[in-house]
């Protein structure tokens, strides 16, 4: 082979779910990376992966297959219990960056050893926060940018879903939306226990005020007692996230558009979350980055540790009461504290269609 034609980055996948193969299927089709190993526990569902990506090395596995491969990527799409194990994994194995599923963690504790963990080899990371990518989430970043706004006041998100599965995600695109400034603080409440004991576990509903350097306060209301976007039919996709300025607003829906409404202006439009046109922009910003080291991929581990020590500051005030003060000096288990400190009394639901989540 010419040595002037760079091989491609090869890629290894744990976790052939729904997420998994929106990864796999991703990467090997980029020119530059190769999937070259997949892992999963159930063996029908790796064989059917593989037949589509090129037969690659398969096993049930993930620490001996990526000690076998060597991979330059590590990616994995499991439970956000196995999250130390598997950065572990891919570290140890030698692997140049590590792609990973949101949340970082389940706990500020294990956050903080992954954190560690990555710094101390020297491996890039990046959380699939990969929803910045969709056209009408970028409508929305670029109309706050313009100035069309005035002086941005507020950033907030609002999703049905619960906390481990959406929070990180709302957070991410606020912080996006008030241009990454540091939180300086948070306060929140909790209520619900059922989610608790979910394999992503969270309080049936959490809501909180977020403090941010810039002066800009959000808002964020995650889980049963959320708000409606009645603009949006398919449930898990009810989630608003926006920016209010001094001139007007402008907002994103997962699965409803887009508008801004303003002094000078007022637009909308259509779109929703789409994997097949959000995932291959995230991979491509991989591959930059890798070739790179001034390209920093916009989900890199540094922001989405800035949105996960919110997430968890929200934990803790729910638990503790008062306000929580960043950044997090000590890991501590938010998940412990909150199934002392929640009340066993029924969530209250912001509409019937929650019942079904959250009965």
């Amino acid at each position: 082979m010419n040595p002037a034609i760079k091989q491609p980055y090869r890629v290894m996948v744990v976790g052939l779910g729904k997420r998994g193969m929106h990864h796999a299927t991703a990467f090997q089709a980029n020119g530059h990376f190769e999937v070259v190993g997949i892992c999963d526990i159930d063996q029908a569902r790796m064989d059917a992966a593989a037949a589509r990506l090129g037969a690659p090395a398969k096993s049930t596995n993930a620490r001996q297959l990526a000690d076998a491969l060597r991979p330059d990527v590590f990616c994995f799409c499991t439970m956000p219990n196995l999250r130390v194990e598997m950065v572990r994994t891919g570290i140890e194995c030698g692997a140049r960056l590590i792609a990973m599923e949101k949340p970082v963690a389940l706990t500020s504790a294990e956050g903080m050893q992954i954190r560690d963990m990555l710094e101390a080899g020297e491996v890039k990371a990046v959380v699939s926060h990969q929803h910045r990518y969709g056209e009408h989430y970028r409508k929305v970043r670029e109309a706050i940018s313009s100035g069309v706004l005035g002086r941005v006041h507020t950033v907030y998100g609002t999703s049905t879903g619960w906390m481990t599965h959406m929070l990180s995600h709302l957070i991410d695109y606020m912080r996006w939306f008030n241009d990454e400034a540091p939180a300086e603080w948070v306060m929140a409440q909790a209520a619900g226990r059922g989610k608790l004991a979910d394999s992503h576990p969270s309080p049936d509903y959490i809501a909180g005020f977020i403090q941010f350097a810039n002066g800009v306060r959000g808002v964020v209301e995650c889980g049963a007692g959320a708000p409606d976007v009645p603009e949006v039919d398919y449930w898990w996709r009810k989630c608003r996230i926006g920016a209010q300025g001094s001139d007007g607003f402008a907002e994103v829906m997962t699965g409803g558009g887009w508008r801004v409404v303003a002094k000078e202006t007022s637009c909308s439009g259509g779109g929703s979350m789409n994997y097949d046109l959000d995932m291959p922009p995230y991979v491509q910003d991989i591959a930059d980055w890798l070739d790179d080291e001034q390209k920093v991929h916009p989900c890199n581990f540094a922001s989405a540790w800035a949105g996960f020590e919110i997430m968890m500051a929200c934990c803790r005030s729910a638990a503790q009461g008062g306000q929580i003060g960043l950044p997090l000096t000590s890991g501590e288990n938010e998940l412990e504290m909150l199934r002392s400190a929640v009340p066993p009394r029924p969530v209250l639901l912001s509409m019937p269609a929650n019942a079904k989540e959250y009965a």
